[in-house]
Parts: C-alpha cells; sequence; structure tokens
C-alpha cells in the first residue's frame, strides 16, 4: 500500500501524507509517491490547484532514518530523489498549498516552503534539527533561504531547535499560523480565491516569483514586458477581460 493518498475533488486535487508508522518521514516509498502525485496532478486538464496534507499528529518528521542508516552512500538511478520532489513543487504550473496541523522537521520544513502558500496550525512544531544528527539541511536550504532572512535562518539552522507555528510564519517558512478549529475553513478560502484565477495566469504569477529575482534589471524589465504581452495576447486574457466588461465569471470559474 503506498504512503501516500492521491484523491480529486471537483478542481483540487489532495496529497496526503499517510505513513503514521514512520511519522510520514521522507523514506524512498513515500518520496516517489509524492513525486507521482504531483505528476499525476500536473497532468491532470482537471485539476486547477494541489492540496499537500497528512494523516497523524506529524505532517513529515523529515529524512528516513532507518533507512538513511543502512544505505551505502550510492543512490540507484532510478531512486526519486527529495530534491527532485521539491524541484517538482516549484515549476509546478498549478498552485501547491500545504495544510500543516503537525510536526514539520527538516524536509518537513522543505515541503512547506516548496509549496506555494502554506497554513499551520499555531501550535504545529517545526524545526531545522539536522544539524543534532551530525547533518546540516542541504537540500530544503535551496527553498528555505528563498524565504528567510539571512540572520534568522543563521540563528534556526544552528540551533536545530524546534518553535511553534506561529514563530513559522515570522521566519517566512510559512505564510501564517491560525487557530486549529479555523485550519480547514482557511484553505478552503484560500482555494476559493485561486480558483478564481485563469489556469494559464496562475502558471505565469509563479513563473514571475521563481524567475523574475534572479535577471538582473536591465534584463528582467524587457523580458517582462515581452511576457506581459504574450499574456494579454492569449486567448485566456481575452476571455477574462471580455467577462470583466460583460460584468459575468469567465468560462474557468465553475460551481465544483
Amino acid at each position: 500500500m503506498s504512503p501516500v493518498i492521491y484523491s480529486v475533488e471537483g478542481d483540487v486535487a489532495t496529497i496526503t501524507l499517510d505513513d503514521k508508522e514512520n511519522r510520514n518521514a521522507l523514506g524512498n516509498a513515500l518520496t516517489t509517491g509524492i513525486y507521482q502525485a504531483i505528476t499525476s496532478a500536473n497532468t491532470d486538464p482537471n485539476v486547477r490547484a494541489l492540496v499537500l496534507t497528512h494523516k497523524g499528529n506529524v505532517f513529515c518528521a523529515g529524512a528516513n532514518l532507518k533507512e538513511r542508516s543502512i544505505q551505502t552512500g550510492q543512490v540507484d538511478q532510478e531512486t526519486i530523489g527529495f530534491d527532485q520532489v521539491l524541484e517538482l513543487i516549484l515549476k509546478s504550473p498549478k498552485p501547491v498549498i500545504a495544510k500543516i496541523s503537525g510536526a514539520a522537521m527538516g524536509g518537513g520544513i522543505g515541503l512547506a516552503c516548496a509549496a506555494d502558500i502554506s497554513i499551520a496550525t499555531k501550535d504545529a512544531k517545526f524545526g531545522f534539527t539536522e544539524v543534532r544528527l551530525g547533518v546540516a539541511p542541504a537540500i530544503i536550504s535551496v527553498v528555505c533561504l528563498a524565504k528567510m532572512r539571512r540572520g534568522e535562518a543563521m540563528e534556526a539552522f544552528l540551533r536545530g531547535n524546534k518553535f511553534s507555528g506561529v514563530k513559522a510564519a515570522e521566519l517566512g517558512i510559512i505564510s501564517r499560523a491560525v487557530e486549529a478549529k479555523d485550519l480547514d475553513n482557511e484553505i478552503q478560502l484560500v482555494l476559493e480565491d485561486i480558483l478564481h484565477g485563469g489556469p494559464l495566469a496562475l502558471a505565469a504569477a509563479k513563473r514571475l516569483i521563481n524567475e523574475i529575482p534572479e535577471k538582473p534589471a536591465n534584463e528582467a524589465f524587457p523580458w517582462a514586458a515581452e511576457y506581459s504581452n504574450a499574456l494579454f495576447n492569449s486567448e485566456e486574457a481575452a476571455e477574462g477581460m471580455a467577462a470583466f466588461l460583460e460584468k459575468r465569471s469567465p468560462n474557468w470559474v465553475t460551481d465544483k
């Protein structure tokens, strides 16, 4: 049985980590399951957004130490790496929302930072605990450092301590922390807003956020101007502008 549950309801695909016995630690099966589920959602034309969540009181405990302790150091070329999962989330043309109501350690924080919007309960626990195992948060640093201030990242990485969802929001690791009773409603509100955006426009927005900061201004402006012109000349934009002028919903807004 796969440690990842994949389901689709209406426009939304839900990817649920379900390996409670191993605290949803990132072993080969879980990592592969996440990758395959995201790939399925990305290639399904009916899916407009993804929700990444979990069963049990742990969102993701980080690396599966049972597996890592017996590995020889050589990586099977067929094995899906956690770096591939994080990159797939970043490059997904569809918004990825993380719904966290339990502990997120190490790689779990990586998933939270890679997601486009992450919402956790205030009492959820987070931590860059790698240094206490004699390693460092190398792979997840790619997504985490893009969201954290340098000084705060330095302290969190070096201390390896645990902190609350409220603190995680202050550090930029998650979008915000809410009361446990409000989590479902908060996720629903975010999804309702996202599903009012055009599919191509949402993908374009993600691309801008991921690519523009890497370009110097003298390259960014002409690139963005050309990209903007292409967007405005698209069929989706024509429908969106027509719907606005006609005071109706565009054709991508459904009642599902």
